[in-house]
């Protein structure tokens, strides 16, 4: 009888046969998780501020009316943003709460 597997030239596999993990790497590049959060909580302050800033400038007539409104849907752009990974955030430790040990 034919084996398919050797006729391919494959080899035949041992049960005792095991893949080895790949090695890890020494040094991951890109900015770490606690990085990207800080940034994240940090911009839409930012973006608040600077919208806020425009407005009170659009009251005193220093900026346009276009200013105004793109600072602001700027700001509620990003305020959105970091509402839905806090929504997320919190739902992942919810989860994680109600998993059995």
């Amino acid at each position: 009888m034919i084996n398919p597997v050797s006729s391919l030239g494959l080899g035949a596999a041992t049960p005792t046969a095991r893949i080895s993990p790949p090695a890890a790497t020494a040094a991951t590049t890109g900015p770490s998780f606690a990085d990207v959060l800080a940034e994240m909580t940090g911009n839409p302050v930012d973006a608040l501020k600077s919208s806020e800033a425009a407005a009170i400038g659009g009251i005193q007539g220093k900026v346009s009316v276009q200013e105004v409104v793109q600072s602001i849907m700027t700001a509620q752009e990003s305020l959105q943003t970091a509402i839905a990974i806090r929504d997320k955030v919190v739902s992942a430790y919810q989860e994680l709460t109600r998993m059995a040990i």
